[in-house]
């Protein structure tokens, strides 16, 4: 053995949330671990960094009050949250473009438009509370919901154009980041199921509801202080060999020989690595229908959170807005303000065919739409764009394109042999979020504990 060569019972690529928390399970059963993570840092889509002087959480961020995996680990390590800013009117930019101040959860619409919203979101709830998040494809319905796009369902349901942007939006542009005619109805409700209703996923207060402060990322980051030098940096995994006796992980500077091995990143990379032999064929099939969405995250900085000044809670909505969601993201502490905002599916790329300055300067003057001229003068800007990062590719999360998800389902967290798999992306409860991410990475550690005890 050389020293570039080490044996563990388990090999974990992927040092995200779920890889961590899989590691730190195995070596609590008393199995040895080693992990591997392609990027010179601990996190994966969780990054928080100094940019310009501000502090700014780059990738995931907000805890929700249903997401107690996630909850348990922030306790656990010690980590204090806050609550996001909230406190006055939110604003709402309709189909006359004109801005409009509301409070409560429902948007500033006409009646009728209310009604429809309403009356949908009723059945939507209704057709959630029947879906299993871990098991959407057993749904007797499943495969009829997979077939139709989530845009023709919502517009079968009404001719309200304006009350389908503000239903579809929820599960589009804001959490699936595709545009709506790209993914199925069984795929909405999923993400849906994933927070409890649709109706919770809906509520901003709800979903994002609180913050860490100094930020998310620490959740793996201490996670992985616990592990040692059992967490290697900068060792993307190039071949992964695997038969009953094991696996072999080969990156360019190391060989880890193990009994098991857990694919802790997102199922869009799996193609990075050279499988001897390939994956079954059923696995082939699998990873060609699935796809990540594609999302800017706006970080603007200002010297004081100033439309608090004007009773706003900073709190913003528009499916007509470049920008169409945007919060008050003020750091704990901070004398400063900062808002973040999103850009999502269609709109971001076509702002990416922009100059940066370009786009920067259509950004800002859709945050004006919502805040004010003053809006468009920020002392720190930023765009998280986690499409341009080579390991991840994409932003928030994986999901199926049309009729994917009910084929495929099942098959997402199936072990390969030695092989397991741990991300958000294939969670049900936390699909796409930090606490789905901690259920899998506990999830394949109990199977694979259980596996090396039969």
């Amino acid at each position: 053995m050389t020293e570039h060569e080490i044996s563990r019972d388990v090999v974990i690529v992927g040092a995200g949330a779920a890889g961590t928390t899989a590691a730190n399970e195995l070596r609590r059963a008393g199995l040895s671990v080693a992990v591997l993570e392609a990027r010179d840092r601990v996190g994966g889509r969780l990054w928080t960094d100094i940019i310009d002087g501000a502090m700014l959480e780059i990738g995931g961020q907000w805890v929700s009050p249903d997401q107690d995996a996630l909850k348990e680990t922030i306790e656990e390590l010690g980590l204090e949250t806050y609550s996001r800013y909230r406190d006055g009117d939110s604003v709402y930019v309709g189909p006359d473009r004109q801005l409009h101040r509301f409070t409560g959860e429902m948007f500033p619409v006409s009646p009728a438009t209310e009604a429809a919203i309403a009356e949908i979101t009723e059945r939507l709830d209704a057709m959630v509370a029947e879906i299993d998040p871990d098991r959407p494809w057993e749904h007797p319905n499943a495969a009829e919901w997979d077939a139709v796009t989530w845009d023709a369902w919502l517009r079968e349901q009404t001719d309200d154009d304006e009350a389908v942007r503000n239903l579809a939006f929820a599960t589009g542009s804001a959490m699936l980041t595709k545009p709506t005619h790209a993914f199925s109805l069984l795929q909405s409700l999923l993400m849906a199921a994933s927070a409890g209703s649709y109706s919770n996923l809906v509520d901003a207060d709800f979903i994002l509801d609180k913050r860490v402060v100094g930020g998310l990322q620490q959740v793996p980051q201490l996670l992985a202080e616990r592990l040692g030098d059992d967490v290697f940096l900068n060792q993307p995994v190039r071949t992964l060999e695997w038969g009953e006796s094991g696996v072999v992980a080969t990156t360019d500077e190391m060989t880890v020989r193990a009994r098991y091995a857990i694919l802790a990143h997102a199922p869009v990379l799996y193609d990075r690595i050279s499988f001897v032999p390939p994956l079954p064929r059923r696995q082939h099939q699998l990873h060609q229908h699935l796809s990540m969405g594609f999302v800017i995250k706006v970080h603007a900085v200002y010297d004081r959170p100033f439309w608090r000044e004007q009773g706003l809670s900073g709190t913003a909505f528009s499916p007509y807005e470049l920008c169409h969601e945007a919060y008050d993201n003020t750091n704990h502490g901070d004398e400063r303000g900062t808002l973040v905002a999103f850009v999502s599916d269609r709109n971001a790329d076509d702002v990416f065919a922009l100059s940066a300055e370009e786009r920067k300067e259509r950004i800002l003057d859709s945050l004006s739409h919502y805040y004010g001229p003053e809006a468009k003068n920020p002392v720190v800007y930023y765009e998280s764009d986690w499409g341009s990062e080579e390991w991840t590719r994409g932003a928030y999360a994986a999901s199926f394109d049309m009729g994917g998800l009910h084929r495929y389902g099942a098959d997402l967290r199936t072990a390969v042999g030695p092989i397991h798999f741990a991300c958000s992306d294939m969670a049900g409860a936390g699909y796409q979020h930090v606490d789905g991410a901690i259920r899998m990475g506990r999830l394949a550690a109990a199977n694979i504990v259980e596996a090396s005890r039969s």
